[in-house]
């Protein structure tokens, strides 16, 4: 017997005694804060995970997902958060990081994915710059700047021309409000004041009595979505700024869904700008939102959960084009362009940035279904981030 048929022989007979093995399980290691102050981050983003799973499968072109989910509370040192992304990498052998709840982990962990040439998938760290930090990110989620622009434009348009600005003092909200005070000057308005307060437990009476002293038609304003933002709302009425007249204008993480309930009757009436809200008028969010509700009925479902959810419609679209490969180089490539429609609207991978382009919708908080809500009036579409312009 010829030795090229006995070796075909042998391997039939190889082949019957042992199945095919498996593909190796796709690692994503998720850096988020599960615990602390920004814990209600880590829940969203992870319930969005976990939800792609259930709804479309937990096996990425041929390879089982195994999520491994690290806790680097609070959220704000970069130090933390970088420690374990390096044990991720170095131990857990992680083919992709995901996640990051605040921008200190983005930033502290960029230069890692960098070296490692390991996809990260931003799912809301938003400062514009985190992009740029490592050619192996791409961002799910969206950038303050982009948010911030069309309630700036909006506000101009609407006899709105002496705004004061407050915002927490690290990069999301420099970012803001930078964007904020060039778009709405060039539109013709007014900052007329502006101050920057601490990320966590602020004190916000002196600035709220100095607001009210200085007498804006409105106050802009980014905190993010928290205690603080509880706070901040409660003493703006509290101390009489709204019977003064003063409007608060913002980015939608204000009102985001996961606090609108605990802010209660005081958001009634606010102004947003965002990239999505559980209300949103869609095939495709109801799905989202239908489901959410059966998975998690104890929560409401916010745009974390949605910037989760489609950063891993992103991975397992990408492991499909790479023939499940994770590989840095390829992830990226692939990803560059990609599109599809979200519960939030069509959203497309920036080709030349890796960043975010979306539809941004103008919202006022008003009760609909008897709770709530962020109910879309507006809207401007394909916003790319205009911090990279």
């Amino acid at each position: 017997m010829q030795l090229k048929n006995r070796l075909a022989i042998a391997a039939l007979a190889l082949g019957t005694a042992f199945p095919a093995l498996a593909a190796d399980p796709v690692k994503i290691g998720l850096v988020l804060p599960m615990s602390g102050p920004f814990a209600a981050y880590g829940k969203q983003i992870e319930h969005g995970v976990k939800l792609y799973l259930a709804v479309n499968g937990d096996t990425f072109s041929g390879r089982k997902v195994e999520l491994i989910v690290k806790d680097d509370s609070p959220g704000t040192s970069g130090d933390v958060s970088k420690r374990l992304a390096q044990e991720l990498v170095v131990k857990d052998k992680v083919d992709i990081l995901a996640g990051f709840g605040l921008t200190p982990a983005g930033l502290a962990v960029a230069p890692i994915s960098a070296e490692a040439k390991k996809p990260m998938v931003i799912m809301n760290a938003a400062t514009s710059i985190i992009t740029t930090r490592s050619p192996y990110i791409v961002r799910t989620s969206h950038t303050l700047p982009q948010d911030t622009a069309p309630i700036a434009t909006w506000a101009a348009k609407n006899k709105i021309k002496k705004v004061y600005t407050l915002v927490a003092d690290f990069g999301p909200g420099h970012d803001a409000e930078g964007q904020f005070k060039k778009t709405f000057t060039a539109a013709g308005g007014e900052v007329v004041g502006e101050v920057r307060v601490p990320v966590r437990n602020p004190d916000f009476a002196p600035y709220l009595q100095k607001i009210k002293d200085t007498k804006p038609e409105a106050v802009f304003l980014f905190l993010p979505p928290g205690a603080e933002t509880i706070a901040f709302m409660k003493g703006f009425t509290d101390r009489g700024l709204a019977q003064a007249g003063i409007q608060i204008i913002a980015t939608g993480d204000l009102t985001d869904e996961d606090i609108l309930d605990a802010i209660g009757d005081a958001a009634l009436g606010v102004y947003t700008a965002f990239h999505y809200s559980e209300v949103h008028k869609s095939p495709e969010n109801k799905a989202f939102t239908d489901a959410y509700a059966k998975a998690y009925p104890k929560d409401r479902p916010n745009f974390m959960a949605v910037a989760g959810y489609d950063g891993m419609h992103l991975i397992a679209e990408v492991l499909k084009k790479t023939g499940g490969s994770a590989d840095g180089d390829k992830f990226i490539a692939a990803a560059k362009g990609m599109s599809w429609v979200s519960a939030r609207g069509k959203i497309t991978i920036d080709p030349d940035t890796r960043d975010i382009v979306q539809t941004v919708y103008i919202r006022k908080v008003e009760k609909a279904g008897g709770r709530l809500q962020n109910v879309e009036f507006d809207q401007i579409v394909d916003v790319k981030d205009p911090g990279k312009q």
